[in-house]
């Protein structure tokens, strides 16, 4: 059977996408976030998953305001990727699971969520400024991706408890699949900050950090909060959290071993939690 052998959660700031390119991780703006990567790189080197479940948003590459799915999954066997606007540079595509996929999406219609097929898509930062911080020099051409696109654009967007609910499924979907196949799972996103508008700019470190707690210990107190609530404690790009509750979810009900934790801020005017958890037997 496939296993979950850990979550990780990081953020997918396209400023970071273009700080690599440039070259930039050890200028003094950025070297504080890029040292937090090489201990959570050691331990996917040491693990070798063979499949990445990234939950991610679409931020308008394939998925703007007149076609926008709550939730969407990949099918594809390969995911191009290009710039939507941030000067990031195209990485090479990444590779898809197929049959994986296809078993999640099935899994998750007896069970009562109805997400978009994607058979044909390209990925954005969201997906990719992960990749490449998790997998640098292009090393993530060596694991299958399964993108899982929850929308954190446009209103109405799932509630937090919807979204912890679905990673709940899918992470079901992964135990029962009858392949011996390690599976780690990505939230990316988050944490507070507001892109735009009279509130540009807000952080909440304390908020950002009481969630890192209850990620591990409680999520399901995270769920209470409405979307509303989100952003008014953390700007309306805190919702990204939905991608923090679907993977937390699909690690199962028992609490995690919080192998790692860090956070920075500010970054592009982005708080930045990243933590390595790992299931419990």
């Amino acid at each position: 059977m496939a296993k979950i052998i850990g979550g990780i959660t990081t953020s997918h700031i396209p400023a970071i996408g273009v700080a690599i390119d440039k070259g930039l991780e050890d200028t003094p703006y950025y070297r504080d976030l890029f040292a937090i990567y090489p201990p959570i790189r050691e331990w996917l080197g040491e693990e070798k998953p063979d499949i990445a479940v990234l939950f991610y948003n679409d931020h308008g590459l394939e998925m703007w305001l007149d076609k926008k799915p709550t939730y969407a999954i990949g099918c594809a066997p390969e995911y191009q990727n290009a710039d939507e606007g941030w000067g990031i540079k195209p990485i090479p595509p990444v590779t898809g699971e197929t049959e994986l996929s296809w078993h999640i999406v099935n899994h998750l219609i007896e069970n009562d969520f109805d997400p978009t097929v994607c058979q044909d898509i390209k990925v954005d930062h969201g997906a990719t400024v992960p990749m490449t911080l998790l997998w640098p020099n292009h090393t993530y051409q060596g694991i299958k991706v399964i993108p899982v696109a929850i929308n954190c654009e446009r209103h109405p967007m799932p509630k937090p408890s919807r979204s912890y609910a679905f990673g709940k499924a899918i992470g079901d979907a992964i135990r029962c699949w009858d392949k011996d196949q390690k599976v780690v799972l990505l939230g990316t996103g988050g944490l507070s900050h507001q892109l735009d508008g009279p509130r540009a700019g807000i952080l909440n470190a304390d908020f950002d950090n009481w969630c890192m707690d209850k990620l591990v210990t409680n999520p399901e107190e995270i769920t209470q909060f409405s979307n509303v609530d989100l952003i008014e404690r953390g700007g309306a790009q805190m919702v990204e959290i939905a991608m923090w509750l679907a993977m937390r979810g699909a690690m199962g009900d028992g609490i995690p071993e919080e192998r790692m934790r860090n956070y920075v801020s500010p970054i592009s005017n982005t708080g930045v939690g990243v933590q390595l958890l790992i299931p419990q037997d």
